[in-house]
């Protein structure tokens, strides 16, 4: 998988810029602030249809724009293609090959990349909405039954949540059990695929940990709440949690049960790592847990994401610094700093120096 050429129009601070990048390493370097991590933002927001850093699409928008528009030209095993979006106030356009795509799930896939920053801590230190959103975020590229299921699983989560808002506790529990076979079908998908891929993600991220950390810790990931079993018993069991917390959910006017609820175990050497790693250990934590969901997207998909790595060499010490930059060989890298000589020690890279949304030098 491979980014070939970049165009930004009225993308953040970008009046006008195209960025062209080879295999291997490419490297934003400039001073902070000037747009190196607008310009990864981008390549992410093709990939996911989603950003990192905003929650709204119209915060992408250059100040006094009134539209952005980003695009790739792009490359697979299956041949070239082109991605686009636009975005304007209140409306978003999505396109594959010039073609305008309607559903957000037709969107995803096409072209898939893995996003690590300094940020990423939250994925050990915050709660488990944080880690909720890498699985959702992962699966979706990898997976659009995932995704399809998802939605569906959402829009009946919001439908069940404002039913238990009724006044009427008869007409609530007269319909509950109806949302209730859906709630569970949707959601025994996401349980079980998010399972699945916690198993493989656990295995590869452990051997990235203890590759970079020497062997000297020990990393293991797991889901919080165990399901066994096929989807059907996992329904089966969730349409039980569901009957069973009834009174509360009615007290408490949402839904208490279910993958909207779920959290991942982060240890490491069988500390919990939220609650007793250092900001070191957390970020190193991180950082294989991206390069393992590296790892699953390039035995799914038959070929590596793009790895975007927005400013972690600063956080890292030059043992890892040098490991890292090994590990990554063979995957196009779009990787942001403020002094290229300092991480990349000699490295063969396409360096592309930025200054004030433009590329200069």
């Amino acid at each position: 998988m491979l980014v070939k050429k970049l165009t930004l129009e009225n993308f953040r601070n970008y009046e006008g810029e195209v960025f062209c990048f080879t295999e291997g390493l490419n490297v934003l370097t400039g001073k902070n602030a000037q747009g190196k991590t607008n310009c990864a933002e981008a390549v992410f927001y093709l990939c996911t249809g989603s950003s990192l850093r905003i929650r709204h699409d119209r915060q992408l928008i250059r100040t006094g724009a009134e539209y952005a528009r980003v695009t790739a030209e792009a490359e697979s095993r299956f041949g070239a293609f082109t991605l686009g979006a636009c975005v304007r106030e209140n409306k978003r356009e999505l396109f594959l090959n010039g073609n305008r795509v309607l559903r957000a799930v037709d969107f995803l896939g096409n072209m898939r990349s893995v996003f690590f920053s300094p940020g990423e801590l939250r994925l050990i230190q915050d709660g488990p909405d944080e880690r909720r959103r890498f699985l959702n975020l992962s699966l979706s590229q990898t997976s659009r039954d995932y995704c399809s299921a998802l939605l569906r699983y959402q829009r009946i989560l919001e439908q069940r949540n404002n039913l238990l808002k009724e006044r009427d506790g008869a007409v609530i529990l007269e319909t509950l059990p109806v949302w209730d076979e859906q709630f569970a079908h949707y959601a025994a998908k996401l349980v079980y695929r998010r399972r699945e891929y916690l198993k493989e993600l656990s295995v590869l991220a452990a051997d990235c940990h203890a590759f970079l950390t020497d062997g000297a810790e020990r990393l293991s990931i797991s889901p919080e709440k165990g399901y066994s079993g096929e989807e059907g018993d996992i329904a089966e069991r969730l349409k039980r949690e569901l009957a069973g917390s009834y009174e509360r959910d009615i007290r408490l006017g949402f839904t208490s049960v279910g993958p909207h609820r779920d959290d991942i175990r982060i240890t490491i050497d069988g500390q919990d790592a939220r609650g007793f790693s250092s900001q070191g250990q957390a970020r190193t934590a991180a950082l294989s847990m991206k390069l393992a969901e590296v790892e699953i997207f390039t035995r799914l998909s038959g070929e590596p994401p793009v790895l975007i790595l927005d400013d972690v060499m600063s956080e890292l010490d030059l043992p890892r610094r040098k490991k890292l930059l090994g590990r990554v060989g063979g995957v196009q890298c779009i990787l942001t700093c403020t002094h290229a000589p300092r991480v990349l020690y000699g490295a063969d890279c396409n360096k592309i120096k930025i200054h004030g949304g433009k590329i200069v030098g």
